[in-house]
């Protein structure tokens, strides 16, 4: 992989990570196009590997665009073990949301890692998940009531949130798509949803990007490739998360999904005329 070829990912990466498309589906997209080399399994590893990686940009991104937020989820479920009194205020129910919402994809990614790593090289999975998934997007907009904020978050909506960002899994699905659907199921409102996802996304990519350090740094992709592309990565999530926060508080997440199924389409078309 060159310079070029890892910046032009690490863009792929910060415009798709935050925004309900899947960076992962995205990016495998991207690297076929490239004609990178997918033959071998150490190749496909690695390829996997880097993916993992060049996602911590954006989520370090995330880290210090959430940071004050981040802080303030510490401090009351901190608070919370320390004080029966600060136990029942929204703001340790709403970092304890955060906790448990963080654990299913935890679990069920170690579980399921070798089905997962398998399902990341096929593009026709990602289609399936582009389009297939887009269905979810419209039910839960003309589900959402969007009655409940921030406060009356708790341990629940995290957990069933959480099983929601299992989905993101499978390729193509979108994990903020994923877990914003799931808010508004939950009746939270748009913008609540989308804070909350990136919150629960921040352990878990984080957490893959450092088990996929060693396979992302080998002869196929390089050691500097794979430091560009996350620095490129972390600047185009930065205002990728900016835009998104501000789109949803007047557009509903529907609007990507002609686009989604446009890619979906385009993919299929090409696998079947290659």
């Amino acid at each position: 992989m060159n310079i070029a070829q890892a910046v032009l990912l690490g863009v792929v990466e910060g415009l798709t990570e935050f925004l309900p498309v899947s960076s992962t589906g995205h990016l495998l997209i991207a690297e076929h196009l490239m004609g990178l080399p997918m033959k071998t399994q150490q190749q496909k590893d690695s390829l996997i590997g880097f993916t993992a990686v060049i996602q911590t940009g954006a989520i370090l991104a995330a880290v210090l665009f959430f940071l004050r937020e981040i802080v303030t989820v510490v401090g009351d479920f901190a608070g919370g073990l320390a004080s029966a009194t600060r136990r029942s205020t929204p703001g340790f129910r709403y970092a304890l949301a955060v906790g448990i919402g963080c654990l299913p994809i935890i679990v069920v990614g170690f579980v399921a890692k070798n089905g997962i790593k398998s399902l990341d090289e096929h593009l026709v999975a990602v289609a399936i998940g582009l389009i297939a998934f887009s269905a979810v997007f419209v039910w839960a907009e003309r589900a959402a009531t969007q009655a409940r904020g921030k406060e009356s978050l708790g341990p629940v909506d995290g957990l069933l949130i959480g099983l929601a960002q299992c989905i993101a899994l499978v390729p193509g699905v979108s994990r903020s798509g994923a877990t914003i659907s799931g808010g508004l199921l939950r009746g939270i409102d748009r913008v609540t949803a989308t804070r909350f996802s990136f919150l629960l996304g921040i352990p878990a990519l984080l957490g893959a990007g450092v088990l996929g350090l060693k396979d992302a740094t080998n002869n196929t992709t390089g050691t500097t490739a794979t430091a560009v592309a996350t620095v490129v990565s972390f600047i185009v999530g930065y205002a990728s998360i900016a835009f998104l926060l501000r789109f949803v508080a007047t557009h509903r997440i529907t609007a990507f999904v002609p686009y989604r199924l446009l890619v979906g389409v385009g993919v299929l078309i090409g696998v079947a005329v290659s």
